[in-house]
Parts: structure tokens; C-alpha cells; sequence
């Protein structure tokens, strides 16, 4: 379901800016270890970023609440926004402005009190009778119960919503199926969540005493028993969107026509390349192509060590990232958290950016031109020492050959391990050279 890929995209990119883009003027709390507990008589006066196994707050966090566990309980105070994921997550105190919350059950306590926007994604949310969202409540998931009352609006992407609260804006329900027998509950395949998971049925449910303030419009595949003197606005019904056009297989020609025209791009986009990097960077061509005769075999080897380390290099400026931010972070030198994280942001769309450059498009040239000159050496020595004939030759050759039906992809995965491989000794080989002073 579309909608329901839309929410959790939502939810998890505003999640994400929440906890990157912290201002820089304040500083922040940090706590660990298997449990973590704020007592009620504690009181936190900056943001608090918390990973353990089990979390309690029972005091106050003046700021924001940042929380990583496996069980999560809010019985306290949340000043600022809860950001929260884990395993179980159960509000049942107080916060002031957003929830964004993710898990696998989810659940607001009677005495849960939240002053703004709830965002939540798992495969069960509970709100029980007696909760409080003041603003917008955006959920997606499997199923929800909204027992509470909610302050605006309503927005659910589910397999099953089941409303017997007070609602005082819209609800629009993205639901698919209507109230089908038979539909499992999350309960028979989440387990260790520390809390009932309740039984809804799957499509909309509004019960008798349920209040739904403005209008409500669901999509389902059939109409739902929506008692009239629970809806103030309109009741609206919308067939889900189903694509019932099939488009008919390309025959035999019109494979054999695409296949033509992609080897066509393939080789023109490569000509294109392989002429700019021949003429722009001769010596760096040269150099890869000798270590690459020099030392086939090691080549391929380190292309595969590179191909890996290209992944780990990634990981580790993001671990570094987060680490060196934490840390500045806690001793409140917020403006070289800013830069580290900016510098971290450079260098990863830096390494992406040359490592599928290279992979696309260099090793293939780099391969085109050795190809070309060693075909042109056998018939036509003059030519093989032309600057553009043996690529022009060669990106035809390795555009055909990755482009083959059914082992292209393999043609292209070795040339890619050479090409790495060569690309690693030979930056190997210039590191080591040492430098030379002159006085």
C-alpha cells in the first residue's frame, strides 16, 4: 500500500532530521547500560539521549527525550519531543510537544497526556481510554485500537482500526480490506512485548460511543456498520486503487529492439567517458592499465578487498560521526559537533560518488582501452598508439560483452574486480613513494 510506504517514509525522515539537527547552543545528557531509570525525583534540564536494554522515566526532562531500548516506559515528565524506538514502547505520563515513536507494540496509558502530534509505526498501537493527544495522531502499522481522545485529526495506514474514543477533527483511514474473519493478530507472531497486544479486527471499526468530531473517509473494499450519531461531518467510502491494466509481453522483436538500443547507450555513454578520461587524464589511465598488466592476478584479488573496504570505509565515518558528535555534544562544544557532522556528510557522498563513478564507468574503460590497444597491436601497430581509435574499439567490445543476455552482469563483475584492484595498487604505489624536497 502505497500510503502506508508514504507514512513510515514520513515518520522515519522526520525522526532522523529530529535526532541529526540538534541545535548546537545546547547541550545534552547521555545515559547507558542494561537499565536506566530517572526517578521521580530527577530532574533533567538539557535533551537526554538514552540506549539501554530497559528504560523508565519517572522524574522530568526539561528538553527533548532521545531513547534506543528494548522495553520503554514513560511515566514521568517529557518537557520537549519523545523520540523513542524499541521493542515496547508505553507512554503513561506526560509530553508536552511531539511523540515519534517506533516498535513493535506501542501503547498510551490511561494517564498518557501528549500536548502535540503523535507519529508512530509498529505492528500494534494501543491508546486506552483516558488518553490525551492534543494534536494529529499519524499512524501506520497493522493495527490500531483509539480507545483516548485525540485533539485534531486523525491519520492511520493499517490492516485494522478500531476507534471507541473521541476524535475532534477527521479521520482518514487507509485500510484496503474490509472486516475480514479470520485475520491474525499481531499477537501471534510479535512476541516479548511486555504488554497485551489487543485483539482488532481487520478494516474499520467505530464503536457506539465512539466521537468523531469532523468527517471521515476510509478505503476499503466494503462499507463498514459506522453508527450515524458517531460522525459529525461526512461518511466517505473509497474503493482502493487497483491497477487492472496488464500490459501485454513484449514480443520477440521488441526484446531484440530495447536490447539494441541499451547496448547502443551503453557504448556511447562509455565512448563519451573514455574519450574525456584519454584526453584529460592520460598518465592516470596509463598507470592503471600498466599495473593491471603487471599484476593481473593481485589485481583481482584487491579489487574484491576493495570492494569491501569501500563498505567498512563507510561505516566507520558514520561511527565516527556519531561518536565524536555524542562527545562534543556532552561537553557542549556544539559548533565542532556541526562541522564534524557536515565534514562526515562531505566525505560519505564524496566516497559514494567516485566509487560508483569508478565501478560504472572507469573500470570498464579502463578495461575498453587495454582491449583496444592490444586488438589494434596485432594488425595495426600505428594505430594501437592512437590516442582515441583503441578505446573507441575497446568501449565497443566491453559494451557488447556487459551487455550479453544472461551473463553480462558476470562479464561486468570481473571488470569491475580488476579495475579496483589496479585502481588500489597503483594509489598503493604513489602512498608509498616518498616525497621528494627540493631545497
Amino acid at each position: 500500500m502505497k500510503t502506508i510506504q508514504k507514512y513510515i517514509a514520513l515518520f522515519i525522515l522526520a525522526a532522523m532530521l529530529s535526532m541529526t539537527f540538534v541545535s548546537p547552543a545546547l547541550a545534552f545528557d547521555g545515559r547507558g547500560g542494561d537499565t536506566v531509570v530517572i526517578e521521580s525525583n530527577e530532574v533533567i534540564n538539557d535533551d537526554l539521549y538514552v540506549t539501554a536494554e530497559e528504560f523508565t522515566l519517572e522524574g522530568t526532562v526539561k528538553g527533548d527525550l532521545i531513547v534506543f531500548a528494548n522495553y520503554i516506559r514513560i511515566n514521568g515528565t517529557v518537557e520537549g519531543d519523545l523520540i523513542a524506538a524499541g521493542n515496547t514502547i508505553v507512554v503513561n505520563g506526560t509530553v508536552k510537544d511531539d511523540v515519534r515513536i517506533a516498535g513493535a507494540a506501542l501503547q498510551f496509558g490511561e494517564a498518557a497526556v501528549i500536548g502535540s502530534d503523535a507519529i508512530g509505526a509498529s505492528a500494534s498501537l494501543e491508546a486506552k481510554n483516558g488518553s490525551e493527544v492534543g494534536g494529529d495522531l499519524v499512524y501506520a502499522g497493522a493495527q490500531a485500537l483509539l480507545a483516548g481522545s485525540v485533539g485534531d485529526d486523525v491519520q492511520v495506514a493499517a490492516g485494522g482500526l478500531e476507534i471507541q474514543g473521541t476524535v475532534g477533527g477527521d479521520v482518514l483511514a487507509e485500510l484496503g480490506e474490509g472486516q475480514k474473519e479470520g485475520s491474525p493478530s499481531p499477537a501471534m507472531y510479535v512476541g516479548d512485548t511486555q504488554v497485551d497486544i489487543p485483539s482488532v479486527a481487520s478494516g474499520l471499526t467505530i464503536g457506539d460511543q465512539a466521537k468523531i468530531g469532523g468527517s471521515l473517509t476510509y478505503t476499503q473494499t466494503v462499507d463498514s456498520d459506522i453508527p450515524a450519531e458517531s460522525v459529525t461531518g461526512k461518511i466517505t467510502r473509497n474503493e482502493p486503487v487497483v491497477d487492472e491494466f496488464t500490459p501485454a509481453p513484449p514480443s520477440t522483436g521488441e526484446l531484440v529492439t530495447n536490447w539494441v538500443l541499451n547496448l547502443f547507450r551503453s557504448i556511447a555513454t562509455l565512448a563519451i567517458f573514455g574519450l574525456l578520461l584519454a584526453w584529460l587524464a592520460p598518465a592516470f589511465l596509463k598507470g592503471l592499465a600498466e599495473k593491471l598488466q603487471e599484476q593481473p592476478v593481485p589485481s583481482f584479488g584487491w579489487g574484491i578487498v576493495a570492494y569491501a573496504a569501500f563498505f567498512f570505509a563507510l561505516l566507520v565515518i558514520v561511527v565516527t560521526m556519531v561518536v565524536a558528535g555524542i562527545i562534543f555534544g556532552v561537553i557542549s562544544l556544539g559548533g565542532v559537533t556541526a562541522t564534524i557532522i557536515f565534514i562526515g556528510i562531505f566525505a560519505i557522498f564524496a566516497l559514494i560518488l567516485g566509487f560508483a563513478l569508478f565501478t560504472g564507468f572507469g573500470a570498464q574503460i579502463l578495461t575498453a582501452w587495454m582491449g583496444g590497444k592490444w586488438i589494434l597491436g596485432r594488425f595495426n601497430p600505428a594505430l594501437a598508439e592512437h590516442k582515441f581509435w583503441p578505446m573507441l574499439l575497446g568501449v565497443a567490445l566491453v559494451g557488447l560483452l556487459v551487455n550479453l543476455p544472461g551473463v553480462g552482469w558476470l562479464f561486468a563483475m570481473l571488470i569491475m574486480f580488476f579495475g579496483l584492484g589496479a585502481l588500489w595498487l597503483w594509489g598503493r604505489e604513489r602512498m608509498s613513494k616518498p616525497v621528494v624536497n627540493i631545497e
